[in-house]
């Protein structure tokens, strides 16, 4: 499934400029004071930075937010997550290839200085730069599988970062690696595609290679590489990749960093450290910023494989709902499930099998009609105020493993140990109305809305008012916001 011209991040900066969905800066920019504040205030579009410290370029924001995510998958939001739930279930192999732009330059230890990398500082009680947008590779050592995942990485010196090793997949090679006392060769590739991302974002069983997912999401074989200095495959067309080690039983002081979830505090204390042998790169790089936050890039995703995974998961449940979209609310610790439910109680059956998916995240789950845009943080309020009976609708579950990186739960154990996570509850809420089986119900819950829902207000506005009826936010009758059950 090869193609002569693989996706890579320069064929995504093209269709982002195609789209007209990207905006040039091309005056300096300081990464360590500007760039983040920037990237912040660009909620809608992707920024393309040409004037940084030693000659860098670098792409952020990109995606920006979910109607990106689906421009990247060549569909519309709408139908994003089914999509991308129906490319979760084809995995392509990756294969070796000896042209590797990401070989143009090499770089050994000593010859690169990872603080001239343009790398950003996203907020203002983060602790130094952070690489955030740094895919690692490692791999189990007793079987070889590889793991492609998201780290954070502190940068603590021209050969040496700091990593947030979550405990899930990368952790346990890592122990696996501590329990023979010796190091862990990982590598590090930055800027590609954004479904690169988008793969290592999607939570998998313990053992299946991303870069598997990752084809099935492009279409298209991911090419790999051999590393320079460690055993390890990378993606040929990445712009920059990053070769080292981390040592087993070390520990420094790591963030606090300005997090998915729009908080500093999380993931700081005593974490591992990467030591970086080699560094490769394209002839002209251009280097890849992430801005964490909630409903930033980071969250983006996140958002989009997690919501997949759990309609794939919910479509098969009770025998096959009439189950509409998913989509991981803002935070990522909520999602939302839109359906029609097809008896009392269906919604809530959903709803524990959201809450118990493959992603540690959710801890609130909601269950909305298709007549809420669920795509529009009002709706669901609306759907929430007018649709639901605490005592009946609303169930609160104890005593439940949360992720870790959920603030506001009690923190057991510390970052960079076995026991870390966050000890919490849960809650599930059913904001939908009466089944339709039971139509006298179900109808006394319809929505109003006009008599004729195909009229355009810009049909009938005066010449001199069209530009600001053109710019009034678009209300859509019968497909996305009020469509029919």
């Amino acid at each position: 499934m090869t193609t002569s011209q693989p996706k890579d991040m320069r064929s995504w900066i093209a269709t982002l400029k195609e789209a007209g969905e990207l905006v040039r800066i091309d005056k300096p920019v300081d990464p360590l004071t500007q760039m983040g504040s920037l990237l912040y205030q660009s909620r809608e579009k992707a920024l393309l930075f040409e004037n940084l410290p030693h000659g860098w370029r670098s792409l952020g924001q990109a995606p920006a937010n979910v109607r990106h995510a689906a421009l990247a998958f060549g569909t519309t939001e709408d139908e994003l997550v089914p999509m991308v739930a129906r490319r979760m279930g084809t995995l392509v192999p990756p294969v070796m290839v000896n042209d590797a732009p990401v070989k143009d330059r090499i770089f050994k230890r000593g010859e690169f200085d990872l603080t001239h990398l343009p790398v950003h500082v996203a907020g203002r009680q983060d602790a130094g730069p952070v690489i955030g947008s740094g895919l690692v590779v490692s791999k189990d050592p007793d079987t070889g599988q590889r793991n492609v995942s998201f780290h954070r990485l502190q940068i603590k010196g021209p050969d040496k970062s700091g990593i947030l090793l979550y405990p899930r997949h990368s952790w346990k090679n890592y122990a696996k690696y501590q329990a023979r006392n010796e190091p862990m060769p990982v590598a590090i590739f930055i800027g590609h595609h954004p479904l690169y991302y988008a793969a290592a974002a999607t939570t998998a069983a313990y053992g299946l290679d991303e870069f598997e997912i990752a084809g099935g999401y492009l279409g298209e074989a991911v090419r790999l590489v051999k590393c320079e200095t460690v055993d390890l495959e990378v993606p040929a067309d990445a712009e920059v990749v990053l070769e080292g080690y981390i040592p087993p039983h070390y520990r420094e002081e790591e963030g606090p960093f300005s997090e998915f979830q729009d908080y500093y505090v999380t993931g700081t204390g005593k974490n591992p450290v990467v030591e970086y042998t080699c560094m490769t790169t394209r002839r002209d790089a251009i280097f890849k910023n992430l801005q964490n936050g909630s409903e930033m890039e980071g969250c983006v995703f996140h958002k989009v494989p997690m919501s997949a995974a759990i309609y794939r998961r919910l479509k098969d449940v009770g025998g096959g709902p009439n189950l509409h979209n998913v989509m991981v609310l803002p935070g990522v610790f909520g999602v939302v499930v839109q359906m029609t439910p097809r008896a009392y109680g269906e919604a809530k059956t959903l709803l524990m099998a959201a809450l118990s998916s493959e992603y540690q995240h959710p801890k609130v789950a909601i269950a909305v009609d298709p007549d809420v845009d669920i795509f529009n943080p009002a709706e669901l309020l609306w759907a929430i105020n007018t649709r639901v009976d605490p005592a009946r609708d609303v169930v609160i579950i104890p005593g439940t493993h949360n992720h870790a990186m959920d603030a506001c739960l009690t923190e057991l154990g510390a970052p960079g140990t076995n026991l870390w996570q966050r000890f919490g509850s849960k809650i599930m809420i059913d904001a939908t109305r009466p089944p339709p089986a039971d139509a006298e119900a179900h109808a006394a819950l319809e929505r109003i809305r006009p008599h004729n829902t195909h009229l355009r207000l810009e049909d009938f506005a005066a010449a001199d008012s069209l530009d600001i009826v053109r710019a009034l936010p678009k209300i859509f009758f019968g497909s996305k916001m009020l469509r029919e059950d």
